[in-house]
């Protein structure tokens, strides 16, 4: 019984000591940013505040939202910021157990994910939200004040960055399915009307309803989803023989 409970007292301890390694970055970057809490907020807010009639400007209507929220705009800043970080104290606590071909395998798939999904983030600020905004005030009906509560507008950015952010993670996805046997990539090219089909209705609910925005959406969409159909072929070929390897080794 020693025997077992060794190694799963040796595990728990290492997995404590990796998360508060991830939980200390986050700290240390967040201090270093909470100086500039109502920058970081302002530089959020600056494809909204292009768009606002002449005259007008966000609100806050809690007593202490101009205070908390910037805080915690900049607490979710540091997260993402450490995220390359974090992901690398996941992957040395899980590398070990895995085979060497699992390792060449998965490593690249981890650190591409958090480079895909600052990419889906990046291209909803500055791509989607200049013209979501732009149509959202202009479809004000007359004689209503826009006046957005910041407190509000963040929940709502940040629900388009985790979107977008999630929409092209498409790649990963793909490979994984492949890689995992659910499906092949010659089974997933035969469903691209299918997929085609997909991503325009995805784009049509993530993004203000004009064509426009919601191609700039379905088009990536698509884009992403051939590159991980093309990038699957090669984490389906030859996986038995590397298994086969690693057995042998």
């Amino acid at each position: 019984m020693n025997q077992i409970h060794q190694p799963l007292i040796s595990h728990l301890v290492e997995l404590r000591g990796r998360l508060l390694r991830a939980f200390g970055a986050i700290v240390l970057v967040f201090l270093a940013l909470v100086y500039f809490a109502n920058d970081i907020y302002t530089i959020l807010a600056e494809p909204l505040l292009r768009q606002l009639p002449e005259g007008t400007s966000m609100i806050a209507t809690g007593v202490a939202t101009p205070f908390l929220t910037p805080m915690k705009l900049t607490l979710i800043v540091s997260f993402f910021l450490a995220i390359p970080y974090v992901l690398y104290q996941v992957w040395a606590f899980i590398a070990p157990g895995l085979y060497k071909h699992e390792k060449r395998l998965i490593a690249p798939l981890v650190f591409s994910s958090a480079l895909l999904f600052y990419a889906g983030a990046a291209f909803a600020y500055f791509v989607v939200f200049p013209l979501a905004f732009a149509f959202f005030t202009k479809m004000a009906p007359e004689g209503v004040t826009i006046a957005t509560d910041i407190a509000s507008y963040l929940d709502f950015v940040l629900g388009l960055f985790v979107a977008f952010g999630i929409a092209f993670e498409i790649p990963i996805a793909t490979i994984l399915l492949c890689w995992t046997g659910v499906t092949t990539p010659k089974d997933l090219a035969s469903k691209r009307p299918y997929v085609i089909v997909v991503v325009f209705i995805v784009g049509m609910l993530l993004t203000p309803p004009d064509i426009i925005s919601q191609t700039l959406l379905a088009i990536p969409m698509w884009l992403l989803f051939e590159v991980g159909v093309f990038f699957a072929r090669f984490y389906t070929r030859n996986k038995n023989d590397e298994e086969e390897q690693d057995q042998a080794s």
